[in-house]
C-alpha cells in the first residue's frame, strides 16, 4: 500500500489527465493500480502545434502540465483551492493574470508560490532556492496590477486561492520558457535520464522523483579524485565543497530527508543504488569554483528488484516491510 505522502502526490498528479480536455469525472484510484502520470494525447498535441490556444476551466484542486488559458469560476464558496503546475525539467513556468474578479477585502485571495507545497513541506527547500520563503509568495491582493506576470525558478509552481462569492474567479495564461541550466526539478515520470550542469555557480540543485527507484549514476565531474562514500555520522563529504548526495524520505522537502550516500569525487563508470523511499532526491552541492556535471538514469523499483540484489548495487534503503 502506498504511504499517505505517495497517495497525496499521486492524487495531485492524476489531474494531468485533465490536460486531455475531458470533462467527465476523474476517479482517483490507488496509485499502484494505474500510471498516475496521464499525459497529453497525440491528437491534442497535433492540435496545439497548429497554433490553437488550449483553454479549459480549472477545478478547485487541479494539475496542469500544458500551456494554455485557464479560468476558475466559483459555483459555491471555495475556501481551500490550489492548482499545481509542472513542466519538463528544462522548462520554467510563466503565469500571467488575464482577468481577476475576487473580493480581497472580503477574505478572498490569489497567491502564486514559486515551487510546490504539500503538507507544509516545500520544493525546492529553503536551502536550495535562490529566494527566501517570504519572497516566493506573490499575493495578488497585495501586488494588484503591479505584478501581473510571474515566472517560476524551476519546472514547478502553484497557485493558492479562495473565492467566497459564486460567479467570481479569475483567468490565467500559462506559458513555458526554456531553462538552459535546470537546477531544481520534480520529475513528471517514474523513469528517465537527465544531466545536471552547474556552471561556476554557488548553489544547490535537487532532482526529485516521487517514486521508489533504481538510480544509476554514469558520469560525475567535480574536478576531484575518484570516490564513493556511504553516509556515516562521522564521514561523508563535509569540507569537500562540491559533491552529490542521494536522499530518501516520505515528504517533499529535500532538507528533511534522510541522507543515504555521498559522492565526493569525479568518476566515469557506474554507481547504482536501489532506494525504496516514497521520494528519492539526487542533490548536487556546488561551491561555484567548478563546472559540475552529473548524468544519471532512473526507473521505478518493482517488488522483484527488492528481492534481487545486483553486484554493482550499493546498500538498499527504505524498503517497505512485506
Amino acid at each position: 500500500m502506498p504511504s499517505a505522502f505517495q497517495f497525496q502526490c499521486h492524487f495531485v498528479l492524476i489531474f494531468l489527465a485533465a490536460s486531455k480536455g475531458e470533462t467527465r469525472y476523474l476517479e482517483v484510484r490507488d496509485a499502484g493500480e494505474d500510471e498516475p502520470f496521464l499525459l497529453l494525447s497525440e491528437d491534442l498535441k497535433r492540435e496545439l502545434s497548429a497554433g490553437q490556444i488550449y483553454r479549459r476551466s480549472l477545478r478547485c484542486i487541479d494539475m496542469l502540465s500544458i500551456e494554455g488559458q485557464f479560468t476558475f469560476t466559483a459555483e459555491q464558496p471555495q475556501l481551500h483551492c490550489a492548482t499545481f503546475f509542472i513542466g519538463e525539467p528544462e522548462e520554467l513556468i510563466a503565469i500571467d493574470y488575464d482577468f481577476v474578479n475576487i473580493d480581497c477585502q472580503g477574505g478572498d485571495f490569489l497567491k502564486v508560490f514559486d515551487g510546490w507545497i504539500l503538507k507544509g513541506e516545500k520544493f525546492p527547500s529553503s536551502l536550495d532556492h535562490p529566494l527566501p520563503t517570504s519572497q516566493r509568495y506573490i499575493d495578488f491582493c497585495e501586488s494588484g496590477s503591479i505584478q501581473r506576470s510571474i515566472r517560476s525558478s524551476q519546472n514547478v509552481a502553484m497557485i493558492f486561492f479562495r473565492v467566497h462569492r459564486p460567479g467570481n474567479g479569475f483567468t490565467v495564461t500559462v506559458k513555458k520558457t526554456t531553462n538552459l541550466f535546470p537546477c531544481n526539478v520534480i520529475s513528471q515520470t517514474p523513469s528517465g535520464r537527465f544531466t545536471m550542469v552547474i556552471p561556476h555557480q554557488h548553489r544547490n540543485c535537487s532532482f526529485s522523483i516521487i517514486y521508489p527507484v533504481v538510480i544509476k549514476i554514469s558520469d560525475l565531474i567535480l574536478g576531484h579524485l575518484n570516490g564513493l562514500f556511504l553516509k556515516k555520522p562521522t564521514a561523508g563529504c563535509v569540507g569537500v565543497g562540491d559533491f552529490v548526495e542521494l536522499l530518501g524520505g516520505t515528504g517533499l522537502d529535500p532538507s528533511k530527508m534522510f541522507p543515504l550516500a555521498d559522492l565526493c569525487h569525479s568518476f566515469h563508470g557506474s554507481a547504482q543504488m536501489k532506494i525504496g523511499c516514497d521520494n528519492t532526491v539526487l542533490r548536487m552541492v556546488s561551491s561555484g569554483k567548478h563546472i559540475n556535471r552529473v548524468t544519471f538514469e532512473y526507473h521505478q523499483l518493482d517488488l522483484q528488484e527488492t528481492e534481487n540484489r545486483k553486484e554493482n548495487s550499493i546498500e538498499e534503503f527504505c524498503f517497505p516491510s512485506i
